[in-house]
């Protein structure tokens, strides 16, 4: 791989991704972590099946329409996959910046919502909705790191994808109170614009709707067991 890597921009338990070139294009270089208390085989066939999910999750998004990084390339035995590299400032700066106005943050997480509902009629959960893994560009939103991410139907699994981002909005950004609001607002509003939730290969997607309900359900269970 032509990849020279300028800048480490995260050391994970399974990742190290870098910020770089790739035949003269900025990318990210995503490098798996051998887990040394896993068996060398089974590590290797876990570490390269969840990259090739990545992957042709990635593929399968951007073809929809959806702004996520363009995959550039997967070398299975090297554990490495390259991916384009978005401009834009994390949500958790731009939140975190004092400039930021409320009528701002209520623009932004609507878009938010409107991008990860997109995102979820097409069967796919993201698993880590981090107010770092979402970026900002002007009024475009741009959804990053899927490492997590997989094809669900489950209205439970789209709801936890909310709530993830429910309790980061709260734990890391008390200060914009009700966040939240915004960008079930944002998730609401895309599904009246676009029509009934679809029925993919494997099945009916839930509505906006029954993923609003369920996400308010976990958040009565995490208060309760809580």
């Amino acid at each position: 791989m032509a990849f020279h890597a300028t800048q480490r921009l995260h050391l994970g338990a399974e990742a190290e991704v870098w910020k770089g070139t790739w035949f003269g294009n900025e990318a990210v270089r995503k490098q798996r972590r051998p887990r040394a208390w896993r068996h060398p085989n089974l590590d290797h066939r876990l570490g390269v099946r969840r990259m090739v999910s990545e992957a042709r999750l990635l593929v399968k998004i951007r073809r929809c329409g959806l702004s996520v990084p363009a995959v550039w390339d997967l070398d299975y035995e090297g554990g490495q996959l390259i991916i384009e590299y978005l401009q834009g400032r994390p949500l958790i700066e731009v939140l975190n910046d004092e400039t930021t106005t409320e009528e701002m943050v209520e623009l932004i997480l609507q878009r938010v919502g409107a991008s990860v509902r997109r995102l979820h009629r097409e069967a796919v959960t993201h698993g880590d909705l981090s107010t770092n893994n979402i970026l900002i560009a002007g009024e475009q939103v741009h959804l990053i790191d899927f490492g997590l991410a997989s094809i669900e139907y489950d209205v439970e699994r789209f709801g936890i994808d909310l709530h993830v981002l429910d309790e980061i909005l709260g734990a890391s950004h008390p200060q914009w109170e009700g966040a939240i609001d915004h960008v079930i607002d944002g998730y609401l509003k895309a599904e009246s614009e676009m029509g009934e939730a679809p029925i993919l290969q494997g099945g009916k997607v839930p509505s906006a709707r029954e993923v609003h309900t369920r996400l308010e359900d976990v958040r009565t269970r995490v208060r309760y067991h809580g």
